[in-house]
């Protein structure tokens, strides 16, 4: 019977890399912002000072760019675990 279970260990480097991840590509996404735009991310999109088109394109940005980023190091990091314990593991 297969086990359908992630390992432990991948559990918790996956939980790692998603959080480092996730904390990366804020910083990196938030500083392309301010280069692109020259004014600093619109932290409440609420205020009044925010327009709903800067609210709307600053969300845009993130969660396409938070998805791509999570996406692609999430990928990464299991295929090089999965080689790494194909290493660890003997050959019958």
């Amino acid at each position: 019977m297969a086990d359908d279970k992630p390992d432990v260990a991948w559990r918790v480097i996956g939980g790692l890399v998603g959080l480092a991840t996730a904390w990366a590509a804020r910083k990196l996404l938030g500083f392309v912002w301010v280069k692109a735009t020259g004014k600093e991310p619109p932290i409440d999109s609420e205020s009044p000072e925010v327009s709903m088109a800067e609210a709307i394109g600053y969300a845009v940005v993130m969660g396409v760019g938070m998805s791509v980023a999570q996406i692609v190091v999430n990928k990464t990091a299991k295929k090089r675990y999965d080689a790494w314990k194909a290493l660890k593991t003997p050959k019958p």
